[in-house]
């Protein structure tokens, strides 16, 4: 068991020092541990000693459309690094080389506005060439979640999830498993065969908004002259409020976008995960 789009203090949207992230995860009990921060893998430095770890990214790539959009890619070396980002902003020759390295790659959180705009060609793009989709992210909500399952679905993609920590308190709340699989070399067979199966919880309003105030209160700990910031906290759950109903908006237009595009009836589901209690499906 891993949890794959994780992040760590390397990556400054979090604070979450990387050898306290790894020891967390593995009282959870997961076998494995890899952290995908954002276009960078400063924390391989901190954590490459442990056998049970593997070294990850989340690439910024930018579609032929000039829309930016998320991809993790795992188990790779610095060489591989150093070329996925010199190619992230050429999507054809950054697949290219993913399928020359044979390295395991996924979509990531599809459905959310995180990295802006979408087009149709974009979505062309995601379900002709990615071979895994992220179907459980746990800072998404689950609507924006269970739109990427139909997806992945619906193309009959391997489905992964993570916990997307910014937080060490959210960290290892969604995980990616692969029964049997006891090594770092099993585990990535097994995505690759498509036997893994996805386990946790969705995000929500509340837990955005724990993890902005924890991250909050990291950075005022290491750069203390911040604090002259501190009363602009009180501003942050309505932050967090528009950005629950931004990705509300975002995850309910471009859903009733793919579905019409697909011919799903106006978005009939193909999901393998349940409505959330109280939620309609999309």
């Amino acid at each position: 068991m891993a949890t794959l789009p994780l992040l760590d203090r390397f990556c400054r949207e979090c604070y979450n020092p990387p050898e306290a992230l790894y020891e967390k995860l593995k009282r959870q009990g997961l076998d494995l541990v890899t952290v995908t921060d954002h276009d960078s893998i400063d924390a391989a430095e901190a954590l490459r000693r442990h056998a049970d770890f593997f070294l990850s990214e989340e690439v910024t790539c930018r579609a032929p459309s000039g829309n930016e959009f998320h991809v993790g890619v795992y188990n790779i070396n610095e060489c591989q690094h150093t070329e996925v980002q010199r190619r992230r902003n050429d999507l054809p020759r950054l697949l290219a080389y993913l399928e020359e390295q044979r390295l395991f790659f996924s979509l990531n959180h599809v459905f959310s506005a995180l990295t802006g705009r979408r087009a149709a060609d974009d979505f062309d793009w995601f379900e002709a060439c990615f071979p895994a989709v992220e179907v459980l992210n746990g800072h998404l909500l689950a609507r924006n979640n269970r739109l990427a399952d139909q997806l992945a679905s619906y193309n009959r993609r391997i489905a992964v999830g993570g916990s997307d920590a910014h937080a060490l308190a959210s960290a290892g709340s969604v995980w990616t498993e692969v029964r049997g699989a006891r090594t770092k070399v099993e585990f990535l067979e097994g995505l690759c065969e498509g036997r893994a199966q996805v386990h946790g919880e969705s995000g929500s309003y509340w837990k955005l908004t724990s993890d902005v105030l924890a991250v909050s209160r990291e950075m005022f700990r290491e750069r203390p002259l911040m604090l002259l910031l501190a009363p602009l906290l009180v501003g942050i759950p309505s932050v967090t409020l528009f950005n629950y109903f931004s990705e509300r908006r975002f995850a309910r237009k471009w859903g009733q976008a793919w579905a019409r595009m697909r011919g799903l009836d106006g978005g009939q589901s193909v999901s393998r995960m349940p409505a959330a209690a109280g939620e309609a499906t999309a």
